[in-house]
């Protein structure tokens, strides 16, 4: 047990053993072993406990990380856990899936100094992992009931961080999903091999046995009314995330294998989750035996390329069209990606997908691009330098972001403004959206983003939203 802090001098930066990449890229399970106690101890006693916690600036739920870090160097591993889960709802899902190179890892005080970050994201999955283990996580219990309700629409990271911090507060809450499971994006965009499902079961079926009802197969818009919600609860909050796949905008994008990321990721999640996928079954969303060209250089396009590799694809490569220094996805998915065998064709745009006589894919025609000047978000903007390449294709991925979906249209709320993306405009003071009543967090305010942005948005809609039913239930009782 480590007796005191600041041991970033004699201790070194470490991970929990990664498994080799031919070991890995033949499964979906995640790819790190556990930390051994003696190795979280040890590690989290590098941490310098800063007077200004850099690293916590740089986490979007400002989590007490040193403190945290500190517990847990000391072996008091329920307060480090309490501790942390008292800032994030789901922090065994934060610490496998963020991007903690770019937050909190990234601008931690000793790793600008030159010693290597405290692996903060490994700690705080261990952490809560013991939670499990150990039986500390328990059903919410309120300290009181309240009548009144919270309907939730959308049971991704942004929803369910907004119906536990509710049903904390003694309010009843229903989450509508038009999936048949929760967790959104959790369960079905994110591959197992950097979060394994039963993880995200395990946070529904908490949040099950605390009270919260969950509908599923339920598609706002179509299943139901929102009007109905509105008229059934005191509040409701959008939380649908975004789903609309950007466009490939080039000659062939229509050719047979050409393929929206997400329905690619989501059919390998229901294959690994037991379900019965016909699209699978017939090859169509399976990269087996293909060679493969990913299109992006986001996370999803991560996701992608290493999920091609373990169905067996003959070739993995991802065209990205500026260089690995700009590129918006995390890092370590890349080095993971590299490691495991896929090509990444770097300052390379897509022209046109060539394809066979009968419709079909068959390889990617790419221009070379150098970096020009920055634009308007201050990124060097992709320049064509005139030289063309092909590369070879029978499967083509579009891993290009995503849109809100109309949902004004989608939703008969003529009255619900959006701005010109199309996503859901809000008082950010509140969270509320034009309609009274209706609050709105997570990507379909922000655009897509990272999970635990959706988690900080579900908390600070949920606090608005107790605010709001506070003021309903204290008219009422002033009217009576």
């Amino acid at each position: 047990m480590a007796e005191r802090m600041l041991q970033f001098t004699k201790v070194s930066r470490s991970m929990p053993e990664k498994r080799a990449a031919s070991a890995r890229a033949a499964d979906f399970d995640e790819i790190y072993a556990d930390f051994s106690p003696e190795a979280a101890h040890a590690q989290a006693s590098r941490c310098s406990q800063c007077g200004v916690p850099f690293c916590q600036q740089g986490c979007p739920l400002q989590n007490n990380i040193p403190d945290w870090l500190k517990l847990a160097a000391e072996g008091r591993m329920e307060e480090a856990w309490r501790v942390s889960s008292a800032t994030n709802n789901m922090p065994e899902i934060c610490g496998r899936i963020c991007p903690q190179d770019r937050l909190c890892e990234g601008i931690c005080t000793i790793e600008q100094s030159g010693h290597g970050t405290v692996t903060i994201g490994s700690i705080e999955k261990y952490i809560t992992d013991t939670a499990w283990a150990e039986g500390w996580v328990q059903p919410i219990k309120p300290p009181r009931e309240r009548a009144q309700s919270a309907g939730i629409i959308g049971a991704g990271p942004g929803g369910l961080a907004a119906a536990e911090q509710l049903r904390r507060k003694g309010y009843q809450v229903t989450v509508y999903d038009a999936y048949d499971r929760g967790g959104g994006l959790l369960m079905y965009g994110i591959p197992g091999f950097k979060l394994e499902k039963d993880v995200v079961e395990r946070r529904i079926k908490h949040l099950e046995a605390s009270g919260i009802q969950f509908r599923f197969n339920t598609r706002v818009g179509k299943d139901a009314k929102l009007a109905d919600l509105r008229a059934a609860h005191d509040t409701v909050l959008i939380a649908t995330g975004v789903y609309a796949a950007k466009d490939l905008k080039c000659p062939g994008s229509g050719a047979e294998g050409v393929l929206a990321a997400l329905d690619y990721l989501t059919a390998s999640n229901r294959v690994g989750l037991g379900d019965t996928v016909p699209a699978f079954a017939s090859g169509d969303l399976d990269a087996n035996g293909k060679r493969v060209v990913v299109i992006g250089g986001g996370d999803t396009a991560m996701d992608c390329v290493r999920t091609a590799i373990r169905q067996g694809a003959k070739s993995v490569t991802c065209l990205y069209r500026r260089d690995r220094a700009n590129m918006p996805g995390s890092q370590r998915e890349v080095q993971n990606a590299e490691e495991e065998g896929v090509v990444f064709e770097w300052l390379a745009n897509p022209e046109a997908i060539l394809d066979t006589k009968t419709g079909k894919a068959k390889a990617v025609r790419a221009s070379r691009m150098k970096l020009g000047e920055p634009d308007a978000s201050g990124r060097q903007s992709p320049v064509k330098t005139g030289e063309t390449f092909d590369v070879k294709a029978d499967l083509v991925i579009k891993a290009l972001g995503f849109d809100p979906e109309d949902l004004p249209l989608l939703f008969d709320e003529p009255a619900l403004t959006v701005n010109r993306w199309g996503a859901v405009r809000v008082d950010y003071a509140t969270m509320q959206t034009s309609l009274p009543g209706v609050y709105a967090a997570g990507d379909i305010v922000r655009g897509a983003s990272l999970v635990v942005w959706a988690i900080k948005d579900g908390r600070d809609a949920a606090e608005a939203m107790n605010k709001a039913m506070k003021a309903m239930a204290s008219t009422r009782v002033a009217a009576e």
